[in-house]
């Protein structure tokens, strides 16, 4: 019945017309909205009217939110659904939102644990996803992404991309797939170019990739992420197997869509 209930207030969500303001503010904020096909504009648009209805925002620093904070962010994390099937991120309940980088609070030590050496420093962030818990986006930092995908660095798609990987209970770079032909796939290809960045950052090697990819198998498949959308013509030079697995995974070919303006 709940489920019916769902279904019922997102198909009149996406009936309600597209504000012509939202549209102009996709096209300037979202170089990506603009490749897309105009079916997959469509499609995207209703996403988004489900998502920012659906989610708990917050403007936290200081910030007041408004609808081009919401549609910007909102149109990145829904680009990866795109080809997904999906519930509209279900383990991403809230949304918070910090004008500029931001240094979180030092961890506290739960009552069980015992602190054998120093905690960490805490060090400034563009953004974070927990897993129980919220995603913390930076808005500047999630603005210039949309607006410059040529730099190859997106914070919305990074920490979403994390959510999709902890969908089946584990932050470990793998996300849930099909089959287990494709989990071997996807293990094989993955680790292996993951071993590739880890020795080009231990070897000081500039890579196709970020080198913060090399932090963990987390932290690759997010990084690999923002290469896949931003600069799959690279990616695809670079690691072709690495580009056919996310293509496979992501359900979408984003190389046919480089350089592309159909908004013009």
């Amino acid at each position: 019945m709940f489920s019916w209930f769902v279904k019922r207030r997102r198909k009149k969500l996406t009936k309600v017309p597209f504000p012509p303001a939202w549209e102009e503010i996709l096209q300037r904020n979202v170089a990506h909205y603009c490749m897309l096909e105009n079916y997959e504009r469509a499609h995207l648009r209703s996403l988004i009217q489900v998502f920012i209805a659906e989610k708990y925002w917050e403007g936290c620093g200081g910030l007041e939110l408004t609808d081009e904070i919401r549609l910007t962010i909102s149109a990145q994390a829904c680009l990866l659904l795109l080809g997904l099937p999906h519930n509209y991120y279900r383990n991403v309940q809230t949304i918070l939102v910090y004008p500029s980088t931001v240094v979180p609070p030092p961890r506290k030590i739960g009552f069980f644990e015992v602190a054998f050496e120093p905690m960490e420093d805490s060090h400034p962030i563009i953004g974070q996803a927990f897993h129980q818990g919220p995603v913390i986006i930076i808005w500047d930092a999630a603005l210039h992404g949309g607006r410059y995908p040529e730099l190859g660095h997106n914070v919305v798609y990074h920490e979403f991309a994390h959510k999709l990987d902890m969908l089946d209970g584990a932050a470990d770079g793998t996300p849930p797939l099909r089959d287990r032909i494709e989990y071997r796939d996807w293990v094989r290809t993955c680790s292996r170019e993951y071993l590739r960045l880890r020795n080009d950052a231990e070897q000081d090697r500039k890579s196709f990739l970020n080198a913060y990819g090399a932090t963990s198998e987390a932290e690759f498949f997010a990084v690999a992420t923002e290469q896949f959308f931003d600069r799959p013509l690279l990616l695809i030079k670079n690691a072709p197997d690495l580009y056919r697995v996310l293509k496979e995974y992501y359900r979408q070919n984003s190389a046919l869509r480089a350089g592309k303006n159909f908004c013009v």
